[in-house]
Formats: C-alpha cells, sequence, structure tokens
C-alpha cells in the first residue's frame, strides 16, 4: 500500500508540475488554460490527499501534513473564485494570487526534496534553505506578474454589475457548462 501511495503521490507531483507550467505558458483565459488549470488543480488535490497519508518520515502527523494542508488552501482559494467568477470585480485578482502561490508551494517542495538529496545536506537545513528560496523568487516573479493585468476590469468585462449570491454563481456556473 506504501508503494502505491508514493507512486500516486510522486506522479501527481510531476504531473502537477508539468501542468501549472503549462498554465503559465498558455494565453490566459483561453479553452486551453482552463484545460490545463483543471489538470493542475486534479493533479494537486490527489498530490495533497496523497500527502496525508504518508507518515514514514516521522510516524506521526508533521510539518509536512501541515503544507500539505496549506497547499490544499491554497489551491482551494484559488480555484472557487474562478469557477464561480465571485467576488465579482475581484475573482480574477484572487485566482492568480492563490493559484501562483500554490504553484510557488509546489516547486519549494520539489526543491526541497531535491535539496535534501545532496550529498552531506542537513535535512532540516536543507528543506528551509529551499523552500525559501522557491518562496522569495516565487514572490518576485507574482508581484512582477501582477503588475501586468488590470484585474478589476479582466473580471467585471461584460458581466451585470449587481452582486451575485453563490447561488446565482451556482445557477449561472451550470448554465455556462451546459452550454459548452
Amino acid at each position: 500500500m506504501d508503494q502505491i501511495l508514493s507512486g500516486l503521490h510522486i506522479g501527481t507531483a510531476v504531473s502537477a508540475l508539468i501542468f501549472g507550467l503549462c498554465v503559465f505558458l498558455a494565453r490566459k483565459g483561453t479553452r486551453l488554460h482552463k484545460q490545463f488549470g483543471y489538470a493542475y488543480f486534479f493533479n494537486m488535490l490527489g498530490l495533497n490527499i496523497s500527502a496525508l497519508f504518508i507518515y514514514r518520515l516521522t510516524g506521526d502527523f508533521g510539518p509536512f501534513h501541515g503544507a500539505a494542508l496549506a497547499s490544499l488552501l491554497t489551491l482551494i482559494a484559488g480555484f472557487i473564485p474562478a469557477y464561480f467568477r465571485l467576488p465579482q470585480g475581484r475573482w480574477l485578482e484572487l485566482h492568480y494570487e492563490f493559484m501562483n502561490w500554490s504553484y510557488v508551494g509546489l516547486v519549494a517542495a520539489g526543491v526541497s526534496e531535491v535539496t535534501t538529496r545532496l550529498p552531506s545536506a542537513p535535512f532540516w537545513p536543507a528543506v528551509f534553505a529551499g523552500t525559501l528560496v522557491a518562496f522569495l523568487i516565487g514572490g518576485i516573479l507574482i508581484a512582477r506578474g501582477r503588475g501586468k493585468y488590470d484585474f478589476e476590469r479582466m473580471a467585471s468585462a461584460n458581466k451585470a454589475a449587481a452582486p451575485l449570491s453563490f447561488a446565482e454563481a451556482f445557477r449561472r456556473r451550470r448554465a455556462r457548462a451546459t452550454c459548452n
């Protein structure tokens, strides 16, 4: 069972890294961007859920389980605004921020995994250093990218000005899904 879980964890991690990169390279808002985004989302979901069941390192709930929960939160916090287009006028900015940080967290985990494999690298300092470097570079890139977009204008394009309830957003989402 551990081998299956580890295989699922590694497979979804590599897939999420690839699909996440494809999301960033694809033109935003296109069908391709959305398809890559869904693939990223579901691979990250599998990755984080599988992480919650891996206990070989400490034998108990540990810091990597906490990181998996944080990753799930950023993933969901980035997905829900885009899926429901809520809150109006801000959903795109929230989607941008949380999905970018979700990917940075994934890259940080990968960098940390690699740094712990370096000969004579002490485990926890390697994890900390790899995570810090990935988050610093990721934060700089996210801040640079943020300046490229007028999120409010983009999110509000062709939308009614009246605020939506969650129920109305869900109804509209279902209507869009049946039209596609």
